[in-house]
């Protein structure tokens, strides 16, 4: 993607930190009871001063029980952002779930993840097994 006026690209440095790290636990998302999300893939992103975000490989996502919107947003430090809803989480979970499909190289990692808001859905769990 190149810049635009609009879409200026920057890069994580000391004053806007971003780490991306393998999270060691295993993390399940559920909506309204149904588990949406389980993986021991998980990774966590901290950018500056967000809290860490459990980015989940789509491959262990139920994407089934997603829907795409038309809802876009632009990270700067990560690029283009697209979201799905999850139908069964009624109004509460409408774009309640975020990915990069194609992010800036700096956080190219999270390519073919997907991020869930966590007032969105049921809990995000950690576990040791």
């Amino acid at each position: 993607m190149f810049a635009t006026p609009e879409r200026t690209i920057k890069t994580p440095g000391p004053d806007h930190a971003i780490t991306i790290t393998p999270n060691p636990l295993r993390v399940i998302v559920s909506v309204d009871g149904r588990v949406v999300a389980d993986t021991r893939e998980a990774l966590t992103l901290r950018e500056s001063h967000f809290g860490a975000v459990h980015y989940i490989p789509r491959k262990d996502v139920k994407m089934s029980l997603l829907e795409r919107t038309s809802h876009a947003t632009y990270c700067p430090y990560k690029g283009e952002c697209n979201y799905y809803s999850i139908p069964a989480g009624g109004e509460r979970s409408v774009n309640a779930v975020w990915t990069y499909e194609a992010p800036y190289d700096s956080v190219a990692p999270i390519r073919d993840y997907v991020a869930f808001y966590p007032d969105r859905v049921g809990p995000i769990e950690e576990r040791v097994s």
